[in-house]
């Protein structure tokens, strides 16, 4: 006698994925019925193999934290036919059971238990040029901080070594110009005989400003493409929005449209004061500790600039100064700052500056 075909047509069935480079840890829970878990190697074709052996025909969404995968598999799930959502990890319920037994295996029923019950928001997914653009951008800031590194180094070296700095390169406007590295490589004595430890600080803040000049013409190549000209010179019209900020700003938000209003923008920056209120008192604190690692700051940095080039939000800040610190005040105005962006990216139109009276 023929058994019965089992089938799940018409259920979903909800995978949680305990990501790792060398594993998964899987918790699956069908509609009806119990959670089952498995280990297995970190491959979408397995799973996806394992859930038509199993659970044939059903619906298959799954779920995993944002962690040192990326969205790489988010995109290798979507290929073989589970649908996936990435969630961040402070927006996972979490039991006090969970939090003291806190393993692999119970991060994946707790992943699979939120899915089910509709407790989870996933995150916005860029498409995939967006990642790699947005990788270009990234690996920029980060040759930009290796350079700065490298050139504290060497200065901290000939301190150590008493070199004192030649009249033509007392200002710091001189510093690293090519006649101040030429007096570098041949001009300089140490203390000892040799100055192989100066040499080989020179030579690698020679390769990472070559390095870094590459990145930057790649960006300025990548900002006149046409998924990015039309909304980069927009936002170069914003006093202060150099092309790094703006290419930052556009291979990190991507889709402006994601964002419902300029609260959400503004917190996805990071520029959100948070509040804790206790009976009759509330205390608000400065920023966000979530949003984008990388803006944030950015737009910071970039409000000291804007309020030396726009009357109106430079009137503003020295108005917040009066009764607040600078860095304070200064916060107030990059979230301004983050509303324009968000109005001239949205609206599709140019920012015009405030106009101050005669």
């Amino acid at each position: 006698m023929q058994r019965n075909k089992i089938s799940f047509k018409g259920q979903k069935i909800f995978i949680g994925i305990d990501v790792h480079a060398k594993n998964w840890e899987v918790a699956i829970a069908p509609e009806i019925g119990i959670v089952r878990r498995h280990s297995q190697k970190p491959s979408a074709k397995e799973l996806f193999d394992f859930l038509k052996k199993n659970y044939p025909d059903g619906d298959y969404q799954s779920v995993y934290e944002s962690g040192f995968s990326g969205y790489s598999t988010y995109y290798a799930l979507k290929e073989v036919g589970i649908d996936c959502m990435v969630i961040h990890a402070a927006d996972v319920p979490t039991t006090q059971y969970e939090e003291v037994m806190k393993t692999d295996r119970v991060d994946a029923v707790k992943l699979v238990r939120s899915l089910k019950a509709g407790l989870l928001k996933g995150n916005y997914i860029p498409e995939k040029q967006y990642i790699d653009d947005r990788s270009v951008v990234r690996i920029r800031k980060t040759i930009q901080k290796q350079l700065s590194g490298y050139k504290s180094r060497v200065k901290h070296l000939l301190h150590c070594h008493g070199v004192e700095f030649p009249e033509r390169f007392s200002r710091k406007q001189t510093h690293w110009s090519r006649a101040f590295i030429t007096w570098l490589m041949n001009d300089v004595r140490l203390m000892s005989d040799t100055r192989a430890s100066l040499d080989l600080l020179i030579r690698q803040v020679e390769v990472l400003r070559g390095t870094l000049l590459e990145a930057t013409r790649q960006l300025r190549m990548m900002s006149q493409t046409e998924r990015y000209k039309h909304r980069h010179d927009l936002l170069r019209t914003i006093p202060g929005i150099g092309i790094i900020v703006t290419m930052s700003i556009l291979t990190e938000v991507c889709d402006v449209k994601r964002f419902h209003n300029e609260n959400e923008f503004a917190a996805y920056l990071g520029l959100i004061p948070t509040s804790h209120s206790s009976g009759e008192k509330t205390v608000h604190g400065e920023k966000t500790f979530r949003g984008n690692k990388q803006l944030g700051p950015m737009i910071i940095e970039a409000a000291w600039i804007t309020i030396s080039r726009d009357a109106g939000l430079g009137a503003q800040y020295f108005q917040y100064k009066q009764r607040m610190e600078p860095q304070e005040a200064i916060v107030r105005i990059a979230r301004k700052l983050s509303n324009i962006i968000f109005s001239v990216l949205k609206n599709e139109k140019e920012y015009v500056p405030y106009q101050t009276g005669n």
